[in-house]
């Protein structure tokens, strides 16, 4: 079946998030949500999160999946909000707990956050197949940005979270903890011997002046125009220009709130004798 779409843009941290339905079954899968976060403060809020959640009640949906693509570094996952307001299941690829392991130490985390997935729902295995209502979806494990990341496929559409960008900003960095410049270039490949018509579905869009934002590509598109991989690129040309381009790259703003977040399946760390939870920043360490 082919899924249904809806689209959200988040600007602050030009995120994609989506609901993928099954208007038939009344049953749906939200892909990356986002929660507000004022950097400045430390406030969170809900105003994005709470659009999807009026969109899914006006087309009486079911949530039956929050699906992660990964540990996201750019921005706060809202799973638990969603969950907390509609149900469903918390899912993320089963290898994250060697990015919670790797950010446990960096972050000295308490000893009570044990790095084993279990705070996800479900921990999705590459080439696992799972239902939304009648839509049969499928995780696709893309490592190198990060170490545990998956793509979704739900029909002729693949939502590939932060591994390729639009065709004129290219590829995912590699410069994470547990990245990979070598593995980018085989999850893309892998992505881009599926058929040319598969639409592919970005998580971000940082576009040039000159183009409003966007955020779907073919395999089509994306094998003649990417400016990082297309046809004929080597995978020894893309990891000596991705390595090059890591190193000029600014580490994320909300790198810190977000890791420590994400890992947690968007809870926050938990509050201390105060009352009140508080992020760590690590000096001289990133």
């Amino acid at each position: 079946m082919k899924p249904n779409i809806e689209t959200f843009f988040e600007p602050a941290t030009s995120t994609v998030s989506y609901v993928v339905f099954d208007e038939a079954g009344g049953s749906c899968a939200v892909i990356d949500p986002v929660l507000d976060y004022d950097a400045k403060s430390g406030r969170t809020s809900t105003q994005f999160a709470d659009k999807q959640i009026q969109f899914i009640k006006n087309q009486q949906l079911t949530v039956e999946w929050i699906l992660e693509t990964h540990a996201h570094a750019d921005h706060l996952s809202s799973a638990q909000y969603l969950q907390n307001k509609l149900g469903g299941k918390i899912a993320i690829g089963n290898g994250i707990p060697a990015v919670q392991k790797t950010f446990k130490k960096l972050f000295n985390i308490e000893d009570e956050f044990v790095p084993n997935g279990s705070h996800f729902d479900h921990l999705l295995a590459d080439g696992e197949v799972f239902q939304v209502g009648k839509l049969s979806a499928k995780a696709i494990l893309v490592p190198g940005h990060t170490p545990a990341d998956l793509a979704y496929q739900f029909g002729d559409a693949i939502f590939i979270g932060d591994t390729l960008f639009m065709p004129d900003v290219g590829t995912a960095r590699a410069d994470f903890p547990g990245g990979d410049a070598r593995k980018l270039f085989q999850s893309i490949h892998k992505l881009l011997e599926y058929p040319p018509e598969t639409r592919l579905l970005m998580c971000h869009d940082y576009p040039p002046t000159d183009r409003a934002v966007q955020w779907e590509s073919t395999v089509a598109e994306q094998r003649k125009h990417n400016i990082h991989v297309h046809d004929g690129i080597s995978e020894d040309e893309f990891v000596t220009m991705r390595t090059a381009r890591d190193k000029t790259l600014e580490v994320p703003t909300l790198l810190m709130p977000s890791i420590q977040t994400n890992i947690r399946a968007g809870k926050m760390p938990s509050a201390e004798e105060n009352g009140t939870a508080y992020f760590k920043i690590p000096i001289n360490v990133i």
